[in-house]
């Protein structure tokens, strides 16, 4: 009897340990590709923040009461250098290493290609996988349409959609709702569109991007793209000054950010993998200063404005004004 219970103990005390060092094995792993997907996401995602807080609104003057304006926006992001590649080293994971070096310039998702490989050992088998390639894009475009819709009170409302769509197997969807209140109003004695106009503008902005790439087998799971879903919040002062037909805008204002992040996959340790993944999301404010200028001809009106942050955005818009 006691050489039974003894090899049960035994048994007991063996699965315990194997179960542990399994546990310990997922957790390093989940920990790992936490790094990898962080360095390879968050600049896209600071992109979709300026990108999708851009160009609501190009002039502090308002429509009419009622007035509709409907509006077809473009967005070029231009990316920097130092947002294209991210250094990375054997000393941040914990086990997975690169195949040859102890450190290697990885691509974001704006970079281009690498033939940096990633190699590691969990549940005592090792296994391997390619570092994420980027898009390799130095300018990103992103195109939405709006509609405004004038109020009283000299205050504009405005919407935007942008279902999903495929751009270099990147899906990007967007929506959003903006206002702006003209405050000109309340210091000029007479209200002329000629004069220097005032406005405070408000938006929020969702913004989703998935960023497709050959699947990734990191043992816990097998790994086809990253998921990114932005909530933006804006506020903004906006001036403009009109001369007949032309129209110089400037402004400057303030960006809050939240992230979330998540790989799509297969595997059963895909959904402890994004649960930890859901903990790097970032909440950021970043200040922002805007300039453009806008041109009239009857109902229809065409802006440009160029947006600067820790990145470059120029937004420029055809509008057509009903009523």
């Amino acid at each position: 009897m006691r050489n039974i219970l003894n090899s049960t103990l035994i048994l007991i005390l063996l699965f315990s340990s194997n179960l542990t060092m399994a546990q310990g094995d997922v957790q390093d792993v989940i920990d790992d590709m936490l790094i990898v997907a962080e360095n390879f996401a968050a600049p896209g995602a600071e992109g979709a923040a300026l990108q999708s807080s851009a160009g609501w609104f190009s002039s502090a003057s308002t429509l009419e009461k009622w007035q509709i304006e409907v509006s077809v926006h473009g967005n070029a992001l231009f990316v920097p250098n130092s947002k294209l590649t991210k250094l990375s080293s054997n000393r941040d994971f914990n086990v997975l290493k690169f195949q040859t070096g102890d450190n290697a310039l990885l691509p974001t998702v704006y970079g281009g290609n690498t033939d940096a490989v990633y190699v590691g050992s969990a549940f005592g088998q090792s296994f391997e996988f390619d570092a994420l390639d980027g898009l390799d894009k130095k300018v990103v475009f992103h195109a939405f349409p709006q509609v405004t819709v004038g109020l009283p009170f000299k205050t504009e409302i405005a919407f935007r959609y942008l279902p999903e769509i495929f751009i270099n197997d990147v899906g990007i969807s967007t929506y959003g709702i903006g206002l702006k209140h003209n405050i000109s109003q309340y210091f000029q004695k007479r209200f002329n569109a000629e004069d220097f106009q005032l406005a405070i503008v408000g938006s929020y902005s969702n913004f989703t991007a998935n960023y497709k790439f050959l699947p990734l087998d990191i043992q816990i799971a097998n790994l086809n793209r990253i998921d990114v879903d932005a909530d933006l919040f804006n506020v903004q002062a906006l001036g403009s000054k009109l001369y007949d037909n032309f129209e110089v805008v400037g402004g400057i204002g303030y960006t809050n950010s939240s992230f979330d992040y998540a790989f799509g996959g297969t595997g059963g340790s895909l959904a402890a993998l994004n649960d930890a993944l859901s903990g790097i999301g970032k909440n950021e404010g970043k200040f922002k200063g805007t300039i453009g200028f806008n041109f009239y001809a009857n109902k229809l009106k065409v802006s440009t404005l160029l947006t600067a942050s820790n990145l470059f955005n120029a937004n420029v818009g055809l509008h057509y004004r009903f009523n």
